[in-house]
């Protein structure tokens, strides 16, 4: 049968606050266990929590980038439930008024073009981490009260690559703004699913609940298995159980957690100890100014402005170092005497092959090209060397590589090393002249060929004349010079 699926996400991500949201305990992942706590965020008795302006600020930065409203005033209440990782046993969150209110964001690529309207964005406290050891259960609280924003979907989702796109989308934001590295496989950027299927024009279906997905890529292989399971639950007519189930990695398949027939009921109530936030026009400005260029924006900027295709701007987006570092080369390549679009192309087609095998090979990130020795500038000199002939392309890039090694300008490197390329045909034709007598039989082989009307042959044995010319010259011969003699001496034969 014909079934709608209707998916929804909440997604978790900690915020890069220096300290907790509700205390001045250090925010970091990776510290020894427990050294990052104190009686606020263990939740002593007679202690009061303060709120992180700076939370609040990247929240909203947040909220805004999702285009969701922000309230005139908003607050926090206590969620109670047990938590074996969280000692007062509540959570301080928000409920009745979070900090973004009814936004959307436009999903665009892999073929998907769809509106997703955001329900909520909201403010809480993390829990902390349990560590099971076979017969024993360890409690880590460093992350007990770290910042953490919970980004809630409407069911407008249909498929898991929709839901995958969303997360690598909102991932990328995210660390666009700064307020988040979106490291999934630390647990800094995380999401729930929740899915149900229906008769077309029925409406939701029961809700099933897909816990703790730390991958984009198994949020699609979680929503697309649990689809394709309900939908033979139905067809065999029987009941999808609303319940909450587990992504199991190890076997592709969701398994039951929980069952959850009701809605849980948290007995929020408004948090006594923390006063009604009502952002101020300085306040809202200073979210405002924090704002940057957006990655799906800056992808169509870059595409009608530099004349990239999709998947180049897609590439060069992917992080803001890596896209700030691409537009500085190609203002400094034009500064130097490239025309625009010419700067534009060759400066990414540098980054995109060259630059980013370099950065896989000495394990460097896209996001740390702020700090990388071939600096925008020197890539931009470098690029205008070849593009005037002052140096090959290969001792292009073996100056690229010494620039690296040595933290020197391109200029420099090329005159130090004597890599500047030879385009005078007079003293071309002497090595010319030397390689023919070198290699006659090759020379007399080619010049058989292009009797016979072989013209592969000519060719290949003319890149092998040209080959041994550039050889002869450590590169610095200008190839198209070399070619042009080495097809003039193949016609006198």
């Amino acid at each position: 049968m014909k079934y709608q699926s209707f998916i929804g996400l909440e997604v978790h991500i900690h915020l890069l606050t220096r300290t907790k949201v509700f205390c001045s305990c250090r925010s970091a992942f990776g510290d020894e266990p427990n050294t990052n706590v104190c009686p606020v965020c263990l939740g002593y008795p007679g202690v009061l929590p303060a709120l992180n302006i700076e939370a609040m600020r990247m929240g909203c930065m947040v909220a805004k980038s999702l285009h969701c409203r922000i309230p005139e005033k908003t607050w926090f209440e206590r969620k109670q439930y047990f938590y074996p990782d969280m000692t007062k046993n509540y959570q301080i969150s928000q409920f009745a008024s979070p900090l973004g209110q009814e936004g959307w964001v436009e999903l665009e690529g892999k073929g998907i073009r769809k509106k997703i309207r955001i329900k909520e964005c909201h403010l809480e406290e993390d829990a902390g981490k349990m560590i099971h050891t076979g017969t024993a259960s360890l409690l880590d609280y460093n992350r007990a009260g770290v910042s953490l924003l919970e980004i809630v979907t409407e069911p407008d989702m249909e498929t898991g690559e929709e839901a995958e796109l969303f997360i690598q989308q909102l991932r990328r934001t995210v660390r666009y703004l700064g307020v988040c590295d979106g490291n999934m496989e630390e647990g800094s950027l995380r999401a729930d699913a929740n899915v149900s299927i229906n008769l077309s024009g029925k409406g939701l279906g029961r809700k099933v609940e897909i816990k703790n997905l730390n991958s984009s890529r198994f949020v699609k292989l979680g929503l697309n298995y649990e689809i394709q399971r309900q939908g033979e639950l139905l067809d065999q007519g029987k009941t999808v159980v609303q319940e909450t189930r587990l992504w199991n990695e190890n076997r592709d398949e969701t398994a039951p957690m929980r069952t959850k027939e009701n809605a849980q009921d948290y007995r929020y109530f408004p948090e006594p100890d923390l006063p009604v936030f009502s952002p101020d026009a300085a306040f809202l400005k200073s979210v405002d100014d924090a704002l940057v260029e957006l990655p799906l924006g800056r992808v169509k900027r870059l595409m009608a402005d530099y004349g990239l295709t999709e998947e180049q701007a897609d590439l060069i987006c992917e992080e803001k170092a890596q896209a700030d570092y691409y537009e500085a080369a190609v203002r400094d390549a034009a500064a130097q005497g490239l025309e625009h679009r010419d700067a534009a192309g060759r400066v990414a087609n540098w980054l995109l092959t060259d630059i980013k095998h370099i950065l896989y090979r000495d394990g460097i990130s896209p996001a740390e090209l702020g700090a990388f020795k071939l600096t925008p500038q020197r890539l931009a000199s470098l690029l205008a060397l070849i593009a005037k002939g002052a140096v090959s392309g290969k001792n292009g890039k073996q100056t690229m590589e010494a620039v690296l090694a040595e933290d020197k300008d391109p200029e420099a490197i090329v005159r130090e090393r004597g890599w500047e390329q030879i385009s005078n045909p007079a003293q071309i034709a002497e090595v010319v002249h030397a390689v023919s007598g070198s290699e006659a039989a090759s020379l007399a082989e080619a010049r058989d060929a292009a009797a016979q009307g072989n013209a592969k042959r000519v060719s290949t044995l003319t890149a092998y004349l040209v080959g041994k010319v550039l050889a002869a010259t450590g590169g610095r011969a200008d190839p198209k010079v070399v070619g042009e003699q080495i097809r003039a001496l193949l016609q006198k034969g």
